[in-house]
């Protein structure tokens, strides 16, 4: 006898997804999951995109929450169908990105049989995901899809995963909903007075400071990103982003620096190395920052605001540690300001700044100019300045592109810079444009790739088409697996071991087969008409710019090097291996 109460698994899980405001999933069917598929079906609450890889389904899922602030949504099948979404989990646990992945999994009875399309996918995820779960009981299905949501979005965002064996999607249970699951996960999200205090006079006491900021910021949200902006220009203090924080300060400003790192600005790395006083909300002191770690930023005295308690004095020792949402901590700081209203060194202030000046004159973003081949940086920039006025949500795949875009693009809005950071994922950025596109269905969406990470996705050419995804692809196509040639000809004495891709698709005709558009400009000429001519078309498009071959990205911070030691550009070679070309090549 059917309980009049009850439910199947798959009703359950459905019903908790709206109620967990899910609009939108990224999948791909099997068996395991085709009692999941057959309900979605019944329904029209949720869309479904179906994708052509498992993996793009996650990188969707990833584009889809950090251009909306929402948490993402991934069904795929058991076996190969879970296994191909662990690069798109560990990218998004990489770079804290809020996510559900629903796997399915062979019938309870045949767990740890060997079974068809059986993987242990909660053990292969354990070390990639924030949490995940394995779902023994329907009645635990509805608590289990809450909770899973909470984990997602709540601290430190990340994937969860929730893996569904067949049989308790198919049984009936009892629907528990969002309000009556208590979780006994709470982060902390205020900062301790105390400390804000502290850090406020030690800000205030600053005569060479800089504010230090990273994704932790606009995983906060706008209105983070809006209090840090308040903050900043409250102090007239530098700010620096690094690259996965490029949108939390306006871009545009005359306080910001430029990004820092390993091919950040001279001025951006030069003021972390001098600063006495370090302000760091949301970053974590990753090795692409620090340089050589015994060197960085030895004379200053660290801030470190996060909400990740374990990211604190784990890469550098800081001075003062405020644990907490930087929302909560910036909005604390901007009333202690405004009730101390503290007096700043305005003199040494002002020297600093003719200092920075100083560094900025290097002009460490310029390049040759040519009117004869195309410079990846001209690409860039003629793109930037033809769609600036639509605010266009900007992905990239991963290499030289990636940070040629992230010197050149001004970036002023939060939300609108998708790339991967941590992981450093080729074929990251056509997935996750998808999803952007079909988070946000009227807004310019670009993925500035090169033409070897993109053909890591190039299948999801066909879902741009039958979703009616109108996403821009700019492939710089510099014939190079670039940033592998670069540190070939840099370290590894200009031995070009596979790196060279002597055979590409014709990607204009192959975005013909796709049924999209292919343009191609091979002349500095012909860039602006080919943007011109993208821009105009409300369908997917992908441009071919046939760039220089032996352009590197500069400013380099080499490996084994410290934050203050920068190669500026070819001409700057005197300064190539320093110590040993070990070391060099330890640290790539």
């Amino acid at each position: 006898m059917v309980h009049h109460d009850t439910m199947t698994g798959a009703e359950i899980l459905l019903k908790a997804l709206v109620d967990q405001g899910v609009d939108v999933i990224f999948g791909y069917p099997g068996g395991a999951v085709l009692p999941i598929y057959d309900e979605l079906s019944k329904q029209n609450r949720i869309r479904h995109i179906l994708v052509r890889h498992e993996q793009a389904a996650v990188h969707a899922a990833e584009g889809y929450a950090r251009s909306t602030g929402k948490v993402g949504c991934v069904l795929v099948t058991s076996g190969p169908g879970a296994t191909n979404a662990v690069t798109g989990l560990a990218d998004a646990q990489c770079d804290s990105v809020p996510l559900v992945c629903l796997t399915g999994q062979v019938p309870t009875h045949l767990i740890g049989n060997d079974a068809f399309q059986e993987a242990d996918i909660t053990g292969i995820t354990r070390p990639c995901t924030k949490h995940n779960y394995l779902v023994k009981d329907t009645n635990q299905l509805a608590r289990t899809v809450h909770e899973a949501f909470h984990v997602a979005r709540s601290g430190r965002p990340g994937p969860v995963l929730i893996d569904l064996p067949k049989d308790v999607v198919q049984n009936r249970g009892l629907y528990q909903p969002p309000s009556k699951t208590k979780s006994k996960y709470n982060p902390q999200v205020k900062g301790d007075i105390h400390a804000i205090e502290k850090a406020v006079d030690l800000i205030a006491s600053a005569k060479r400071p800089v504010f230090y900021v990273g994704g932790g910021v606009i995983n906060s949200g706008i209105a983070a990103c809006q209090l840090l902006t308040q903050f900043v220009r409250m102090t007239g203090f530098p700010c620096t982003l690094t690259l996965m924080g490029l949108g939390a300060f306006p871009g545009s400003d005359p306080l910001f620096l430029g990004m820092l790192g390993m091919h950040g600005t001279v001025e951006a790395n030069m003021a972390m190395h001098d600063c006495d006083v370090m302000i760091n909300i949301g970053a974590r002191f990753d090795d692409r920052v620090t340089g050589r770690l015994n060197a960085f930023s030895p004379n200053s005295k660290k801030i470190h605001i996060d909400i990740d308690p374990s990211s604190i004095n784990k890469n550098v020792a800081v001075d003062l540690s405020i644990v907490g949402d930087c929302a909560h901590v910036i909005e604390d700081m901007i009333k202690v300001w405004k009730a101390r209203q503290p007096k700043i060194d305005e003199r040494a202030l002002r020297a600093w700044w003719a200092k920075i000046e100083e560094w900025r004159g290097a002009d460490s973003l310029r390049y040759p100019a040519s009117d004869t081949i195309i410079k990846p940086q001209y690409a860039i920039q003629r793109l930037y300045d033809l769609t600036r006025s639509r605010n266009p949500y900007i992905c990239t795949e991963v290499g030289q592109h990636q940070m040629w875009a992230a010197q050149h693009l001004r970036l002023d809005s939060p939300l609108h810079w998708l790339t991967s950071g941590g992981l450093g994922t080729m074929g990251y950025g056509l997935p996750a444009a998808m999803g952007v596109q079909t988070a946000h269905p009227d807004a310019l969406v670009i993925d500035i790739a090169g033409e070897s990470s993109i053909q890591m996705n190039i299948q999801e050419m066909a879902t741009l088409v039958q979703h009616n995804l109108p996403v821009k692809i700019v492939i710089l196509n510099n014939q190079y697996m670039g940033m592998v040639r670069q540190w070939q000809e840099l370290i590894h004495g200009a031995r070009y071991s596979e790196s060279h891709m002597d055979h590409h698709p014709d990607f204009v005709k192959l975005a013909e087969a796709f049924g999209a558009v292919g343009l191609r400009a091979e002349r500095p000429d012909q860039v602006d008409g080919v943007i011109t001519e993208m821009l105009a078309v409300n369908r997917p498009v992908i441009v071919e710019m046939r760039t220089d071959a032996s352009e590197n990205v500069f400013p380099m911070i080499m490996p084994g090097m410290a934050h203050n030691e920068m190669v500026l550009g070819q001409e700057d070679r005197s300064r190539d291996n320093p110590g040993s070309e070990q070391d060099g090549m330890v640290l790539v």
